[in-house]
């Protein structure tokens, strides 16, 4: 499942792997774009949202769950609020995609653009370390915004528990590539 904007994101120059990154006047289309499609958006209003993140490996390439990734993507994450004003909480990094939420600061950069920089750094790293040359992301990803403290560890426990039912372990705790970053409240 694709969000409803996520042609928008790829309108805007965002790519897998964030290369084609917009410049000003792209990022201001895709400002503008974005605006125009949320509209409605301005009528609703979340103090301090969290959001569900999921984005898949290009074609589905199982080359996430090992240590070298892991490294990367945390240090990235680790350093989302500095570079982009946002916030990162738990993470779940499956062989072909990864489950992530996170948090606004007040003058974070709009969710495509963190995430196409982020996209970007994190498949530079991955290419170097694993010596790999094809893309690392798809271009899209799906976001969610979450209403409430049960709606945040109800999708937890959904992401948690998905080794468990791709049968990579019998216990959610025993899979390594978990964790968080930062304590998240709604």
């Amino acid at each position: 499942m694709t969000p409803a904007g996520s042609i928008l994101y790829t309108l805007a120059g965002l790519t897998a792997a964030g290369y084609n990154g917009p410049g000003r006047r792209q990022r201001r289309r895709l400002q503008l774009r974005v605006h125009k499609h949320l509209r409605r958006l301005e009528r609703t209003w979340i103090q301090d949202p969290i959001y569900f993140v999921t984005t898949c490996t290009y074609q589905r390439k199982a080359i996430l769950p090992c240590e070298e990734v892991a490294k990367i993507l945390a240090h990235e994450w680790c350093s989302a609020r500095e570079r982009h004003g946002w916030a990162i909480g738990r993470y779940v990094i499956m062989p072909d995609h990864v489950h992530f939420f996170c948090s606004p600061e007040p003058d974070a950069k709009p969710l495509p653009i963190f995430i196409g920089f982020w996209k970007e750094w994190t498949s530079k790293a991955i290419k170097r370390q694993l010596g790999i040359t094809n893309l690392v992301w798809q271009e899209e990803f799906f976001d969610h915004v979450l209403r409430s403290s049960e709606s945040y560890s109800e999708k937890w426990n959904y992401v948690r528990n998905n080794p468990v039912r791709h049968g990579f372990v019998t216990d959610a705790d025993d899979w390594p590539w978990q964790g968080e970053i930062e304590e998240l409240r709604l």
